[in-house]
């Protein structure tokens, strides 16, 4: 059964508006919540992980309702927040046992047993013995994603993993995420939309605490097959577009001019070319309000 969520609404003390009456529905497999910072992404990650209460809303999963059964959610939750600490002086072996103890294991023989399937599988067993506080940002991403498996849960949410990792971290940590993603619900929160262009399956662009578009990123992409078109103009001449074109980006190009793409449904005038649509025009579009 699927997370369902009905008209949420948080409010902040500062009268910052966090989420505005946000609903949706959403199934196995990995769904990508991508946003701008800022845009209620992680206070809906904490409700969600019953970690912080909404102002009003209604939400289900597999039929709990988890506002109300707030301990049972947890049994069936596996959660990385977007920053988490790790104890000093204490090896990865020591605190997933740890961890598993504190998610009520109490078989020492099944705890090793799951241990050491979390270990393989985030490509952690050389280094277990090995203090996490020394682990290198990918390594620690990996095993932020080992603890969460330890109660085999069926909901995982994953707020901003990638954030800071270099190229080769973000990649291996995107494969252990891919590889955890086919049997559960996993919901990946982030504003980088190549993340979820590799992983997801299923979407939603949200910002000011609204849900903006909902649907799996290919058929975000092609709905704007035909309507996306790329020229290059000088800087004086990109002021000039802007005035008379939906100009979703612009990137310097080989002679130092902009390459610029722009939405129109029919061929603009001009020296336009047409592009093949992106992730990235879909969020940029969604993002002012033209999809």
């Amino acid at each position: 059964m699927n997370l369902i969520v009905n008209n949420l609404n948080k409010r902040y003390k500062n009268g910052v508006t966090a989420l505005d009456d946000l609903s949706i529905e959403i199934g196995k497999g990995m769904f990508g919540l991508l946003g701008p910072n800022g845009a209620g992404k992680s206070t809906f990650m904490r409700i969600l992980a019953t970690l912080q209460y909404p102002d009003s809303g209604h939400i289900t999963f597999q039929g709990l309702d988890i506002l109300q059964n707030r301990r049972d959610l947890r049994m069936r939750l596996g959660y990385l927040p977007q920053s988490f600490g790790v104890y000093p002086k204490e090896s990865a072996k020591f605190l997933l046992h740890y961890m598993a103890i504190l998610k009520g294991s109490s078989s020492k023989k099944q705890r090793e047993q799951i241990v050491d399937e979390v270990l393989e599988l985030t490509n952690l067993t050389d280094v277990q013995d090995k203090f996490v506080s020394e682990y290198s940002g990918g390594m620690k991403q990996r095993f932020g994603i080992a603890q969460l498996l330890l109660n085999r849960p069926s909901l995982i949410i994953v707020d901003e993993p990638t954030a800071g990792l270099d190229p080769s971290e973000r990649k291996r940590f995107l494969n252990v995420l891919r590889s955890v993603g086919t049997e559960n619900t996993v919901i990946f929160s982030t504003h980088i939309v190549e993340d979820v262009r590799e992983l997801c399956n299923d979407m939603a662009i949200i910002n000011q605490g609204k849900i903006l578009n909902h649907q799996s990123p290919q058929k975000a992409i092609d709905d704007l097959r035909g309507a996306i078109w790329q020229t290059n103009v000088s800087k004086a001449g990109l002021q000039t577009l802007k005035k008379t074109h939906k100009v979703i980006s612009e990137n310097y190009g080989e002679n130092n001019d902009r390459s610029v793409r722009v939405y129109a449904t029919d061929k603009p005038s001009g020296d336009f070319r047409p592009a093949p649509p992106t992730l990235e025009d879909v969020y940029f579009l969604t993002q002012d309000g033209s999809k």
